[in-house]
């Protein structure tokens, strides 16, 4: 027996099948539902998404148990080990997430499930605790408001010197964002921040030449 039989044999048997029993798996993944549990509630009190999906959360509670199911498995054998690495390298996933707070759900659930599978619980549960705490004490943070879209069109577009005098008048921010000429008349967008929707949208109604006005607010990017 050579010095190269002697290694793949000590390195095999430091590797050796773990029998997991039945009431281990279940009291496992059972943890694991529970916390999978929590995170979805946890996602469904803090999103404050105009379009929630539901799928979407249902998922992050899943792949914490899936991901405990996989570790369990790769615990059990480095047979079993190998051929998952192998079989999850092939796998693609094409859905695109558009929120930055998604991905912080999908690694959380993925840490719990991981944490769970290996044996270490307490991990598990001070972590969700913990980024519970931080997340709710972020989101609650006063940052700053985010502006609004006035959407002012125009018979004419000599009227915007006067139109923009206005709006200097209740608002200490605003930017044309969007200016468009036609045969027609002028159609103008406009950024602005203030505290008295109301006055500005009362005051611009009394524009001559007015044909329209919105004032549109939005959940997007906050510009400072």
């Amino acid at each position: 027996m050579g010095f190269s039989d002697i290694f793949k044999k000590d390195f095999l048997a430091s590797y050796t099948s773990e029998t997991v029993s039945v009431p281990h798996i279940v009291a496992v993944l059972f943890i694991t539902c529970i916390i999978g549990c929590y995170i979805f509630m946890v996602y469904r009190v803090i999103t404050r998404k105009t379009f929630y999906s539901r799928n979407f959360n249902i998922s992050i509670a899943a792949i914490a148990v899936i991901t405990a199911g996989i570790i369990l498995a790769v615990q059990s054998s480095i047979v079993i080990s190998l051929g998952m690495v192998g079989a999850l390298s092939i796998v693609r996933f094409r859905t695109a997430v558009k929120e930055p707070m998604d991905l912080v759900f999908l690694f959380w659930s993925i840490a719990v499930g991981i944490c769970c599978g290996a044996h270490v619980t307490e991990i598990a549960i001070v972590l969700s605790v913990l980024l519970t705490i931080l997340v709710l004490i972020l989101d609650r943070i006063p940052i700053g408001k985010a502006p609004m879209i006035l959407v002012v069109n125009l018979q004419e577009g000599k009227q915007e010197p006067e139109l923009v005098e206005r709006i200097r008048e209740f608002c200490r921010y605003y930017k044309i964002k969007s200016r468009n000429i036609t045969g027609n008349g002028c159609n103008l967008v406009i950024e602005v921040r203030t505290s008295k929707e109301y006055d500005l949208v009362q005051k611009v109604q009394e524009l001559e030449g007015l044909e329209s006005v919105s004032l549109i607010s939005h959940d997007g990017e906050v510009t400072f």
